[in-house]
């Protein structure tokens, strides 16, 4: 007989906090590293608590210096630690970009597979909370280009949980964002202790027949409440989340295309150079003979992200997605 698993009722953040808290009392070489994420516990409290249950050695907070600790992090984790630093805001880590894209990602090339960066970069990102300037953006695609590091996004407190742990005894740098509109927006049951999600396999939220909307990140309840509000008007819209921007799972998005024959594509990034691209030459490649109407993209414009109450003109919405769902219909 199968023993129930243990589940809590735990927002977004919530579900980090218990990923993190329970990496760090499954392995000891598991260090927390990052601006504020001791004594306070972090701009958005992810680290709550930890510092004072683990001690300074291993919630280590740093100076204002995400190069510094980016390139100290790096070195720990060729060495045999398994550091997971915090970027308060993915628009703050620019200035660790040389550390990341020189170095970070390609370790495991430059020694010819004696050394790995087991090491995770976990990033707040999106618009959406009336943050002020550079506290939005949603650059994932700048890391997406250079093979070495994994770039995955949550979109629930499940995901959140599972693909951090994933994240975390994965042997290779995994940059982890976090949508800061879904940090606590909603509830849900977690599994307590560990459990995995698998980087690089995407998941069909909601089936459906007329076209597949595909999202990922805080897109995904705005995919999904557009896909409530058309089942009303007839149209079935099968929503697939990501999860994993590098690697993507191609085959969730060659099978649900090829079974729908239209494509909507939700994100809140910018349209040019986007992930989008990527999974529009996926779409091209594998599925260009099934499609009954080009594909839509609904995306934040090229522009850089406005801050406090301009966002809501920048973000896609579900008028906007609906739309483009129309549209693919009515080809």
């Amino acid at each position: 007989m199968e023993t129930a698993v243990k589940t809590r009722t735990l927002t977004m953040v919530q579900a980090i906090t218990d990923g993190l808290d329970t990496m760090l009392r499954e392995d000891e070489n598991v260090l927390l590293m990052g601006e504020d994420i001791g004594v306070n516990g972090g701009v958005f409290r992810a680290t709550e608590g930890l510092q004072q249950k683990f001690g300074e050695d291993r919630v280590m907070d740093t100076p204002l210096s995400e190069a510094g600790f980016i390139g100290a992090a790096i070195g720990m984790a060729i060495n045999g630690f398994r550091p997971v630093t915090e970027i308060q805001f993915l628009g703050f880590i620019y200035p660790a970009y040389e550390q990341i894209m020189t170095h970070a990602s390609r370790i495991r090339a430059r020694t010819m597979g004696h050394y790995t960066v087991p090491m995770v970069i976990r990033a707040p990102y999106g618009a959406g909370v009336r943050a002020p300037e550079i506290h939005s953006d949603s650059t994932e695609a700048i890391f997406t280009h250079m093979p070495g590091i994994k770039v995955v996004c949550p979109s629930n407190p499940y995901d959140a949980k599972g693909l951090l742990i994933a994240a975390i005894e994965d042997p290779d740098p995994v940059l982890f964002l976090e949508p800061m509109r879904c940090y606590r927006s909603v509830r849900e049951e977690v599994p307590e202790g560990k459990y995995t999600v698998e980087i690089g396999k995407g998941k069909v939220c909601r089936e459906g027949e007329d076209v597949s909307i595909i999202a990922w990140g805080a897109m995904i309840p705005v995919a999904l409440q557009s896909a409530k509000k058309l089942e009303s008007e007839g149209v079935s819209c099968e929503v697939i989340d990501l999860r994993s921007l590098y690697p993507i799972d191609k085959d969730i998005i060659a099978e649900s295309v090829q079974k729908t024959g239209r494509t909507v594509i939700v994100h809140e990034a910018h349209a040019a150079t986007s992930v989008s691209g990527d999974v529009l030459a996926i779409i091209n490649e594998t599925s260009f003979l099934y499609q009954k109407a080009p594909v839509e993209r609904v995306t934040g414009f090229d522009v850089p992200v406005p801050y406090f109450g301009f966002e809501d003109y920048y973000l896609p919405t579900t008028d906007r997605v609906i739309a483009a769902v129309n549209k693919v219909m009515k080809f």
